[in-house]
C-alpha cells in the first residue's frame, strides 16, 4: 500500500501541487486498472454462443447425445417442425420443465433462428444402444412401422414419416436413428398428454391406439436401424396422410 504522506513528500521534493495531483490519480487508478487487467475476455455475441444451453445437451452441431439415451437428434430435422416444437415448449403443449425454461423468454423469430441453424446442420448419426429383444418383437417393429396394424387403425409410420422414416417438410421429423428410450418416452407422453400438437393431434391418437409391448417393438426397431445414404426429409406434399392432422394439412405440406 502507497502511504499518502510519503506521496506528499515526494511531491514537493518534485516542485508542487501539479505532480501531487498526478500521483494521487494514479493511486485511484492503478487499483481499477489491474482489476481490468484481470477482467475475463467478454463473451462473443453469435448464435453459436447464444445456444450454448441447447448444444450442451444436444451436441454442437444438434447430433444429440446418444450416450444419453433421451437427448434426441436435431441435425437435419425440419425447421418448422423445430420451431414449432420450441413454440410448443414455451406454450406448455409438451412439458419438460428444462426446455420450457430455456424457451420462456425467446421470441418467435429467435427460436426460427436456432431451428434454421440446426435443420442446416448435416452431421453423421451416432447410435445408441438397444435393449435385448427377441426377433418376433422387433419383426413386430418392423410390421406395425412399415405396414401399420389395420386391425387396431394404426397406419404405417412410414405413411407420415416418408419411405425412409427420414422426415417430410415442412412439420414431420424424421424416427430414424432416434435414441430407443426417447422413442419410447414420447409415445408415453402423448398418452399421458405431457406432449401434445395442434389439434387434432394425430400422434396422440396414434399412441393410444399404440400397446405398451407396441411401443417397446417400434422404438427398439427405429433405434435399431441405419440411417439411408441421404437423410434429408422428403419433399413437402409428398405423402397424403392417412389421418387428418393438425400440423400437416390435407396434403402433408402443412398447408
Amino acid at each position: 500500500m502507497i502511504d499518502r504522506n510519503m506521496l506528499s513528500t515526494v511531491a514537493r521534493s518534485f516542485g508542487g501541487r501539479r505532480l501531487c495531483v498526478l500521483l494521487l490519480t494514479l493511486l485511484v487508478l492503478l487499483p481499477a486498472m489491474a482489476a481490468d487487467a484481470n477482467a475475463p475476455a467478454p463473451i462473443p455475441d453469435t448464435l453459436q454462443q447464444r445456444m450454448a444451453a441447447c448444444t450442451a445437451c444436444h451436441g454442437n452441431h444438434g447430433e444429440g447425445a446418444a450416450d444419453s439415451r433421451f437427448f434426441p437428434r436435431l441435425a437435419g430435422k425440419p425447421a418448422d417442425y423445430l420451431a414449432r416444437q420450441l413454440g410448443y415448449f414455451q406454450s406448455g403443449q409438451r412439458k419438460y420443465a428444462p426446455m420450457q425454461y430455456i424457451t420462456k423468454p425467446l421470441s418467435p423469430a429467435y427460436m426460427y433462428e436456432m431451428a434454421e441453424y440446426f435443420s442446416a446442420q448435416q452431421v453423421p448419426y451416432k447410435s445408441s444402444p438397444v435393449p435385448t429383444l427377441s426377433a418376433a418383437v422387433l419383426q413386430r417393429g418392423e410390421q406395425i412401422v412399415t405396414q401399420g396394424n389395420p386391425s387396431a387403425k394404426l397406419p404405417a409410420c412410414q405413411s407420415c414419416h416418408g419411405k425412409q422414416l427420414t422426415g417430410v417438410e415442412p412439420n414431420t421429423p424424421g424416427l430414424v436413428g432416434l435414441p430407443y428410450d426417447y422413442v419410447s418416452s414420447q409415445l408415453g407422453s402423448w398418452r399421458t398428454g405431457t406432449r401434445a400438437s395442434a389439434a387434432p393431434d394425430c400422434m396422440a391418437q396414434i399412441a393410444n391406439r399404440l400397446s405398451l409391448d407396441d411401443i417397446t417393438a417400434v422404438s427398439a426397431w427405429l433405434a435399431s436401424q441405419q440411417p439411408p445414404a441421404d437423410t434429408h426429409a422428403q419433399a413437402a406434399g409428398s405423402v397424403n396422410p392417412p389421418l387428418a392432422c393438425g400440423v400437416l394439412g390435407a396434403k402433408g405440406d402443412g398447408a
